[in-house]
């Protein structure tokens, strides 16, 4: 019998309904899961129990009363640790938040309760975001349950690894420049940015405002789709929210891709990509041929610069949003002989190196003197990059590239360069300066037995196009496989 830990949200959910197994007996299965893994992965911060089965028994109560309120009712949830949640300590990986409980649910938060869906607790993350391995938490790195020597990818590594695990069916988390795609990639699960603007970044720990957007990972593609059509939709509270009406996102996964227009991004293929992942994209992209999609290479002129635009954006967005931290109102207060004095001390001691090398950057961009000369210029970098997005998406329905430029990478590896670390990223960012929405999908493994991941994009409020070939790829990848460290079975610490 498999084991509820490894099921998908579509198989518990049939399952629920079935009266086959309970809500309690998925969240039991997790924390099960997790009383394993977590000794060897270090991916929650916060595991709550007792609030899990509280929230598994109050999802068998409805169900017992007739109330169903959709998929997602009774699925265990894991949610990033920068996302505000009443009543349970939310860090954003940081010292200076340690201790730190919200008087208030984030909106994504909100709408998973809404459908009952049970929150397990809170994931591990680079602090405030900032990373591409979970390596950079104040509170220790998480590590991969394909290979535990090797990172989870980041920031949303926590959250990639509780659901590559078992420890929970799904997870949320955010994407500045590629913290759920990648994370996805390298731990082998689908992985979704949608457009910005979709859904709420209300109650999340702001990173790079422009850039933040919230989204799923699950282990398939129509999971996937069932997890962002629940916290989709405009929230007043959110001065960026998309006021349309929810963008369509499931009604073509079973359409295939005959007669779609699929262009391979030029500058995300050959040199600096691994040549196993530049050969098992290569592999997916004529399979979407053979599967009547129309290929061809598309050039993006401008994506050359799209990291060095991203890293004056985002730290520059980033100092002015962790201004807030000062010692004052909230989080860590070290005491000093003057309020700079206490500020300074609180901030020094309360960020870590990451942290405070981004906001010396972005301080730096903002300055007089050079903010033309920078962010100025970082900014007509991201305009060119959103035009050469439109102009492709003249010439096709959706974009296509590997997800990262390898596989996960040892522990270790990347900390003492950072410029080696933020090219983790290389694939994933230039959607996010566009806004546009992009997924992660999973294809194979390379030869070390590491997951490579597909990634998808399309134009904004395009989510069903993204998802239409996302689920096709899942088809002909026919990816199956699951870490080994993915058990209950006890294991050799």
């Amino acid at each position: 019998m498999t084991d509820l830990a490894d099921l998908s949200i579509a198989d518990a959910g049939a399952g629920l309904r079935s009266g086959e197994f309970t809500a309690r007996d998925l969240v039991d299965a997790a924390i099960t899961r997790a009383a394993v893994t977590e000794a060897h992965l270090h991916a929650y911060l916060t595991l709550d129990q007792d609030r899990a089965r509280a929230g598994a028994d109050a999802a068998d109560a409805a169900f017992a009363a007739g109330e169903d309120r959709g998929p997602l009712q009774g699925i265990p949830i894991a949610l990033k640790d920068n996302m505000s949640t009443r009543g349970m300590e939310t860090t954003a990986g940081s010292r200076i938040l340690a201790g730190y409980v919200p008087p208030y649910d984030a909106t994504v938060v909100a709408k998973l309760q809404e459908h009952h869906a049970v929150i397990m607790g809170k994931t591990n993350l680079d602090e405030y975001a900032m990373g591409s391995s979970t390596e950079n938490s104040a509170f220790g790195p998480t590590r991969n349950p394909w290979d535990t020597d090797r990172v989870p990818g980041g920031s949303s590594g926590g959250s990639a690894a509780v659901v590559a695990a078992g420890s929970a069916l799904a997870a949320l988390g955010s994407d500045t420049g590629g913290s759920i795609r990648q994370p996805a990639s390298l731990c082998g699960l689908v992985g979704v940015k949608p457009t910005y603007g979709v859904v709420s970044r209300y109650g999340l720990i702001a990173f790079a405002s422009s850039l933040d957007q919230i989204g799923p990972f699950t282990r398939t593609v129509t999971d996937a789709a069932t997890m962002l059509e629940a916290i989709a939709g405009f929230d007043i509270r959110d001065a960026t929210s998309y006021r349309g009406d929810t963008p369509d996102i499931s009604s073509l996964l079973d359409a295939g891709v005959a007669g779609m227009r699929i262009g391979i991004v030029k500058e995300l293929s050959g040199d600096g990509i691994d040549p196993q992942v530049d050969q098992a994209c290569a592999a997916m992209y004529k399979a979407l041929a053979d599967a009547g999609a129309v290929v061809s290479e598309v050039s993006l002129p401008a994506s050359e610069y799209a990291l060095s635009a991203y890293y004056l954006i985002a730290p520059a967005e980033a100092s002015a949003n962790l201004a807030r931290f000062d010692g004052v109102r909230y989080g860590l207060r070290v005491d000093g002989e003057t309020t700079e004095d206490m500020m300074a001390q609180t901030r020094a001691e309360g960020f870590g190196p990451e942290v405070t090398r981004r906001i010396l950057l972005g301080t730096y961009a903002l300055s007089a003197g050079y903010y033309d000369a920078f962010y100025g210029q970082a900014q007509k970098v991201r305009t060119l990059v959103r035009n050469d997005f439109a102009a492709a998406y003249e010439k096709v329905d959706v974009l296509v590239s590997p997800t990262s430029p390898t596989t996960a990478f040892p522990i270790g590896e990347r900390t003492e360069d950072p410029l080696s670390m933020y090219y983790a990223d290389v694939c994933t960012i230039a959607s996010n300066l566009a806004g546009d929405p992009s997924g992660s999908v999973p294809i194979g493994l390379d030869d070390g037995g590491l997951p490579i991941g597909f990634q998808i994009m399309a134009p904004a409020l395009h989510e069903a196009q993204l998802f239409r070939v996302a689920a096709e790829v899942e088809r002909l990848a026919g990816f199956d496989a699951r870490p080994a460290l993915a058990t209950s079975e006890v294991l050799p610490a």
